[in-house]
């Protein structure tokens, strides 16, 4: 018979870089699980500066789920969660973390600091739900293996995996110094581990199990700058090295779709609603530019449901006011 998955309070584990949401309806063998629900990541990376984000996106890696699931979501900067209109909203990360764990999973938080996801967890507990963190950098390969090892013998082989990833680098250079010149070395190399050294390793850690069961999913949340190299502009982060994590899902949707796993690339084009877009003079005159945070985590939702015959490679969503990017 089935039984019942083993959630042990893990309030020592908290991690900025990582969510995990995991969900499994199927029997379990040691540490490791034959799921028969769903799995995925998530990565959110939502920063606490705010201020720059009207014409940028907060990024998440999020995991996706098919047939046999372990939801894991990575987070990286959550920011923290507010009261509005008595509902508990979060950027993309929190959201994706809820919205997977009010649907059954088992939600794995990570950061890189413990602390930035105590809110997240408590809310997701308070919501009668289950989860547990774990510390990872994702500019560290040992970090990153060492999490992943964490996971496997504490939820399982994740089935989905959402990389939900940002970085605020870039936003506080001056105006006039928008050149590649004066962009230092050291902020290229955290776009880098993020938006390209990152994915590759976390892909790398959960494609060989999804490939050798036939199914999963691996969701990269990106944004409009992913579509195309474009000029960074005054109070954006380096953004360019996006179009290398699109690029990374395009190849993995050819090598690995036709082992059973799921690969798409998600533009979130435009503003994510939170205090600090809010406050924003342009969104003030103009709210209908925001973006849902749970919407956004809806449309992950769908893609996490698809049928197979009918997989989705990339989604790009737009609020209804604005001309979508390209």
């Amino acid at each position: 018979g089935e039984q019942p998955l083993k959630r042990p309070d893990r309030d020592r584990r908290r991690a900025d870089d990582l969510e995990v949401a995991d969900h499994r309806d199927g029997e379990r063998a040691g540490v490791e699980a034959h799921l028969r629900r769903a799995d995925h990541v998530v990565r959110d990376a939502a920063g606490s500066s705010l201020e720059h984000v009207a014409e940028s996106v907060d990024e998440e890696v999020v995991g996706h789920v098919t047939e046999h699931r372990h939801p894991l979501v990575i987070a990286r900067d959550l920011v923290e969660l507010v009261t509005v209109d008595q509902q508990k909203l979060a950027a993309v990360g929190g959201a994706l973390a809820q919205k997977f764990a009010k649907e059954g999973f088992f939600t794995v938080l990570t950061t890189r600091t413990a602390s930035n996801a105590a809110a997240l967890e408590a809310a997701i507990k308070q919501q009668g739900n289950a989860c547990m963190t774990v510390e990872l950098d994702l500019s560290s390969e040992k970090s990153i293996a060492s999490a992943f090892a964490t996971i496997r013998a504490e939820a399982g082989e994740p089935e989905v995996l959402i990389y939900n990833a940002g970085y605020l680098e870039g936003r506080d250079l001056p105006p006039g110094q928008e050149l590649l010149e004066y962009i230092p070395v050291e902020m290229f190399d955290t776009a880098h581990h993020i938006a390209s050294r990152g994915p590759f390793l976390v892909a790398k850690e959960v494609l060989p199990a999804m490939r050798k069961r036939g199914h999963g999913s691996l969701f990269f949340s990106n944004n409009s700058k992913s579509l195309r190299g474009k000029k960074r502009y005054t109070g954006e982060s380096l953004y360019y090295p996006r179009v290398m994590m699109r690029t990374l899902a395009q190849v993995l949707t050819e090598e690995y779709s036709e082992h059973g796993v799921h690969i798409a690339n998600i533009v979130i084009d435009g503003t994510i609603d939170s205090p600090g877009t809010r406050a924003l003079p342009k969104i003030q005159n103009r709210p209908e530019l925001v973006m849902n945070p749970e919407r956004i985590a809806d449309g992950f939702w769908y893609l996490h449901t698809q049928d197979r015959s009918v997989w989705t490679h990339e989604l790009q969503m737009t609020p209804f006011s604005t001309m979508p990017s390209c």
